[in-house]
């Protein structure tokens, strides 16, 4: 019995040796210096030596998270983010093929997200919200089928939102709010079995809710959606109340008419509802005054009838990126 302990024993710290110089692959080691050397000085300043992963006494650079595999060490997480990067989006990043979580958001990056972002097959979440990016939104982000949480928001973004991120099974978070886009959002997007939540917010985009979800069973798992401040119209149509896992619906400033349908206020549990500032008429319905989970109903700058009144406070409701991280 004491023989196969020392031999359990010997096995063991083999392995921990093993791991404890693993080389790490030369493939991360270039992309991750050629990336070094194309970024702002603060970055620079932190990461020290050549080896991303640590070499000997030095530390793993900042930001960077690496894991064993087989007997090389590999780049799994890239996390550079509020240091004012300036510049392009760099390109070296698309070669860091075992990445799950790419997150650059909050700097000055510039220009278009590469079409190579599709080599990055384990990638699970893109993070580049807030920069200054321009160009369209590359459908070979599509390619991505582990992603799960895809944050564009808030850069400069142009053209339509490509039909290719339904091909996203995984994909859970949505955020395209505060860019240039324009076009329909693609009812391709129903299909995503996942899709917790989609913000396609303050764009420019047209179209009608009714296309958006044409299709049987659209967007089964939706909770919160952000459609305010565009240019979308028509009516509110009676069958969005069979995405009976909404809670948030953000409809302000755009150019939606017609009476509010009764079927909406059955929607289970619809918390926050806004419609302010487009052009409904008729009533609300008595249904949203009676029901259980309804706090906010936030309808000013309509031609509702007289004596319809809002439900709860005037207040916009924000949802931070933070309630939804990973």
């Amino acid at each position: 019995m004491a023989s196969r302990c020392d031999l359990l024993v010997i096995c063991v710290l083999s392995l921990l040796v093993a791991l404890t110089h693993s080389k790490t692959l030369k493939r991360d080691v270039k992309a991750l210096n050629e990336i070094k050397a194309s970024l702002g000085w603060r970055v620079v300043y932190s990461w020290v030596g050549d080896d991303p992963c640590g070499d000997g006494d030095l530390p793993p650079w900042s930001g960077v998270t690496c894991s064993t595999q087989g007997d090389y060490r590999v780049v799994t997480e890239l996390e550079v983010y509020a240091v004012s990067i300036v510049g392009p989006f760099p390109i070296a990043v698309t070669n860091l093929l075992d990445l799950t979580r790419l997150d650059l958001h909050n700097n000055k990056l510039t220009g278009p997200i590469p079409p190579q972002i599709g080599r990055l097959k384990r990638l699970k979440v893109l993070n580049l919200r807030w920069n200054k990016l321009q160009d369209v939104i590359p459908p070979e982000i599509g390619e991505l089928k582990r992603l799960t949480h895809l944050y564009l928001s808030f850069n400069s973004f142009k053209g339509e939102i490509p039909k290719e991120l339904a091909a996203l099974p995984e994909l859970r978070y949505l955020y395209l709010q505060e860019n240039r886009l324009i076009g329909r959002i693609p009812a391709e997007l129903g299909t995503l079995q996942n899709l917790r939540h989609l913000d396609a917010g303050n764009n420019h985009l047209v179209g009608t809710i009714r296309e958006l979800i044409r299709f049987d069973g659209s967007f089964p798992s939706l909770r919160n959606l952000y459609l305010n401040n565009n240019y979308l119209s028509g009516g509110i149509p009676a069958q969005l109340s069979n995405l009976t896992s909404l809670e948030i619906v953000y409809l302000s400033y755009n150019k939606f008419i017609g009476n509010i349908p009764f079927a909406i206020a059955h929607i289970p549990k619809l918390t926050f509802l806004y419609l302010d500032h487009n052009q409904f008429t008729g009533r609300i319905p008595d249904a949203f005054y009676k029901h259980p989970f309804l706090k906010e109903m936030y309808i000013e700058g309509n031609m509702f009838k007289q004596g319809v009144n809002p439900i709860g406070t005037h207040k916009v409701l924000e949802v931070s990126d933070a309630d939804f991280a990973v």
